[in-house]
């Protein structure tokens, strides 16, 4: 192998691009390496160096030797890009841990630029074959944990834990892995976990994914999803970042990518429609397509009569008009849609028209749609109402030659979806719209009709959409320049329409757990995170919960994840309520009229209609990260996320059901599963020291929601918890704070809620001659705190309060009233 060093004029980043692309075109090379700052270019590779100065020269730039030298067998093959991430002896190594094997000889490691950790870098691969699909290997995995997120159905990713490259399967869009030869000694870790992040990206009009194969050889599949596009670069296919704390790790790698692609945005940057803070309604579960204009108004009614004021309203699929084609194949599911039916107009059928006829098709706009968004805003202080649409009109897409939907352009399409996908779980939606076929708009027409028909809901008073069969884009890539060009115009056009028509950024991106749509979103900010609440299935409850858990350690880098509507009345519905109120998400129900658990909501809403929405999008405890709760029959899933000034931790027994990688398919896999015991501690919240105080020293107090528990648990102490199947315990984490005085005191919250830290929204301290936090605090109920003493005295809003102070734990409670204001925030003063 020879390692060719030359000097050469680099001016831009495009000199280096080019001349990178030039030179990894050639046979032979294994890795470009460039520094700009010296005119340095290095090459390294089976290659005559005399054709590498004259590639480098074709380019336009004058090129000389500095440097050749080969490298025999008796010397170390090594490629090194960046800091810490490098090819040698045929193993890729991260930070001096060797995570693959076995690699590949065309696989080349390419630095990562712009803002990148410095532990990074990009795989690419060195092939002169055509086709618009490929399947390379990398390397071999074999005894390490990993956890990836991969592509079960077309529409969604869920969780699959494993320690060898077979265990990877297809659709394999996330990949982490754990390297643990730490020893603990007195107290500290020698050789702390690295943890190596993969994510495979969009290259060109490429996509690419991993997998697994029997040799336990990780391959890159990529695909262009039309046989006319064929050529690819190769040399960023597969993103690599490593580092000590996993969910750093990945934030930086995710972007990293972004400032490589620059097709999309972290969702730090991205625009949280205000609708995620309130209580919300979807009519989907309750009415299913039957839903109608008098429907909604009876769920409200019958919700106000409890004293729950939902803000929200989603009017799911069923408001539409849609119609089959006279030689369409029917296909209706229980409780589900016509997926053969495709839309006709855009205006409301005539359920949703103030009395309309069957067949008909109001013309006064005034009494479509509008008419029922106007009343229930106004009867019920809905402060935002969205509607359900598909991305490409609807199922069946958008009928060709509708009058008035002419100029859409539409024409019958049919989808030809990737053989990963049709290896994993048999979709009958997928399969009707490939029989029947789809009529999808023209690429470069589709922002008309998202523009008409958001222009036309924002009128009647709708503020944002849920948009939904978002995936089915990547089957019809073909005589559209692929999968990647067709779903990057329709997002983009799909983007600047809600940008135009929907101020609050009012979109809920629904069945996209693909990458061609992640890595082209530029604005969008909610994701649902998981396959549908099925409130009939039983095994499908605790899946649900640990899926959406782990696809948001990945989804939650692009927007916030949604974790879907709930029955509040239902055998399962405080184990769903927990799980959201420490996710993060919005909170909404699809209850029947007269079906609902008013105890249970509120313990998730206030009077006003607010809920205590944590911070971050939850995710699994970083000693969760690589464990299976759903399958192992031994560990419990623990969710953290951080309040304001504390955090949150809720813990579930999931264990019992999972998605069969045999029988493609979710299924109970034990009836009887075990009661599982499991610890908590201060460390579970990964970023509590982000909302403590500076001197913080580590000690927490633990609050448990349903066993009314306060515990001091110093920082290298644990609290055990034992949890029965389908149970679930939530937990408020509070920093301790030591005042000036000695006195160790921490803010719990309102503890009748689920979040009872959410409630905080200011704590300070003031030290005098005696120590006094106050504190802020949104809501009603009882407000609890811990203390190592008792009170001299308490106010709120300036009046002396009567306060509970329990001895032995250290708690301070004291009773807080309804108020009357909209997310009014009592001013608690505590003297001690």
């Amino acid at each position: 192998m020879e390692k060719i060093e030359l000097r050469v004029s680099l001016h831009c980043r495009s000199c280096e691009k080019s001349i990178r692309k030039a030179l990894s075109k050639l046979k032979g090379v294994t890795c470009v390496e460039m520094d700009m700052k010296s005119s340095k270019v290095t090459v390294l590779g089976y290659i005559d160096p005399v054709v590498a100065m004259k590639t480098i020269r074709k380019t336009g730039r004058r090129a000389e030797f500095r440097k050749l030298g080969g490298i025999g067998e008796g010397n170390q093959v090594k490629m090194t890009v960046g800091a810490g991430i490098s090819i040698a002896d045929g193993n890729l190594t991260v930070l001096g841990a060797k995570i693959l094997s076995d690699v590949s000889q065309s696989i080349l490691l390419t630095p990562a630029n712009g803002g990148c950790p410095p532990n990074g870098a990009f795989i690419g691969v060195r092939s002169d074959t055509k086709g618009s699909r490929y399947v390379f290997p990398i390397g071999k995995l074999q005894g390490l944990r990993f956890m990836c997120l991969f592509r079960f159905k077309m529409w969604w990713m869920t969780q699959w834990m494993g320690s060898n490259g077979k265990d990877v399967p297809f659709e394999t869009q996330f990949l982490i892995v754990e390297k643990n030869d730490g020893v603990c000694r007195d107290g500290a870790i020698s050789n702390p976990a690295i943890y190596t992040v993969f994510l495979p990206i969009l290259e060109g009009d490429f996509r690419a994914v991993l997998q697994g194969n029997d040799s336990d050889e990780i391959e890159i599949c990529l695909e262009s999803g039309d046989p006319a596009i064929q050529s690819f670069e190769g040399s960023h296919l597969v993103f690599v970042g490593a580092g000590p704390d996993p969910f750093d790790v990945i934030t930086n790698a995710v972007k990293t990518v972004e400032a490589h692609l620059q097709t999309f945005s972290h969702r730090e940057k991205k625009k949280i429609p205000d609708m995620l803070n309130w209580f919300g309604w979807c009519t989907w579960d309750a009415f299913y397509t039957d839903v109608t204009a008098e429907g909604v108004k009876q769920g409200l009614e019958s919700l106000k009569k409890g004293n729950i004021s939902p803000k929200f309203v989603i009017i799911d699929d069923g408001w539409q008009s849609v119609a089959m084609d006279p030689n369409g194949i029917a296909c209706e599911a229980n409780n589900s849609a016509n997926f053969a039916n495709r839309l006709t107009n855009i205006k409301e059928n005539y359920k949703f028209q103030k009395n309309g006829e069957k067949g008909d098709q109001e013309e006064d706009s005034s009494l479509g749609l509008a008419h029922i968004v106007t009343e229930i805003k106004e009867m019920h202080g809905i402060k935002y109402t969205f509607v359900w649409h598909a991305i490409t009109g609807y199922w069946g897409g958008a009928r060709p030659g509708m009058s008035g939907m002419e100029h859409y352009e539409s024409k019958l399409a049919y989808p030809v979806p990737s053989p990963g996908v049709q290896s994993n779980e048999h979709c009958d939606a997928l399969k009707s719209i490939a029989t029947n076929g789809l009529g999808l708009m023209n690429p470069e027409k589709v922002f008309s009709f998202y523009d008409e028909l958001h222009s036309y809901l924002a009128t009647a008073g709708v503020d944002g959409v849920k948009v939904d069969v978002q995936n089915i884009l990547e089957t019809l890539g073909a005589g559209h320049g692929g999968r990647v060009k067709l779903a990057r115009k329709y997002h983009q056009a799909l983007e600047v329409s809600i940008s135009k028509n929907f101020p609050d950024n009012g979109i809920i991106s629904c069945m996209s757990h693909n990458t061609d749509g992640l890595y082209s979103s530029r604005r969008s900010a909610v994701i649902r995170a998981s396959d549908d609440f099925r409130p009939r299935d039983h095994a499908s409850h605790t899946i649900h919960i640990a899926s959406v858990a782990y696809n948001t350690v990945f989804l939650g880098e692009f927007m916030q994840p949604d974790w879907d509507m709930f029955h509040s009345l239902h055998p399962m519905s405080d184990y769903h309520a927990a799980a959201r109120a420490v996710g993060g998400c919005a909170i909404y129900v699809s209850d029947k009229p007269g079906h609902h658990d008013f105890g249970l909501l509120k313990k998730l809403v206030l009077p006003d209609g607010s809920t205590l929405r944590a911070k971050l999008p939850g995710r699994p405890t970083k000693d969760c990260l690589f464990s299976d709760p759903a399958r192992d029959g031994k560990s419990l899933l623990k969710i953290w996320n951080l309040n304001e000034y504390s955090g949150v931790i809720g813990a579930f027994n999931c264990q019992g059901a999972g998605w069969c990688r045999i029988g493609k398919t979710n299924l109970v896999h034990d009836q009887q599963p075990d009661s599982i015991t499991g610890f908590i501690q201060g460390r579970d919240v990964n970023y509590l020291h982000k909302v403590a105080e500076e001197d913080w020293n580590g000690d927490v107090i633990v609050y448990s929601h349903q066993g009314g528990d306060v515990v001091y648990l110093p920082i290298e102490a644990s609290l055990p918890i034992t949890l029965k199947p389908c149970e679930f315990e939530v937990f408020t984490v509070a920093p301790v704070k030591v005042l000036s005085n000695e006195i160790a005191f921490a803010a719990i919250g309102l503890m009748q809620m689920f979040n009872s830290g959410g409630a905080i929204q200011e704590l300070r301290y003031e030290s005098d001659e005696r120590a006094v936090v106050g504190v802020k605090v949104r809501g009603c109920g009882i407000f609890g705190a811990y203390s190592s003493c008792k009170p001299e005295k308490v106010t709120v809003d300036s009046a002396e309060v009567e306060f509970g102070y329990d001895t032995v734990s250290g708690l301070i409670t004291l009773a807080l009233g309804v108020p009357q204001e909209e997310l009014y925030t009592w001013s608690v003063f505590i003297q001690l």
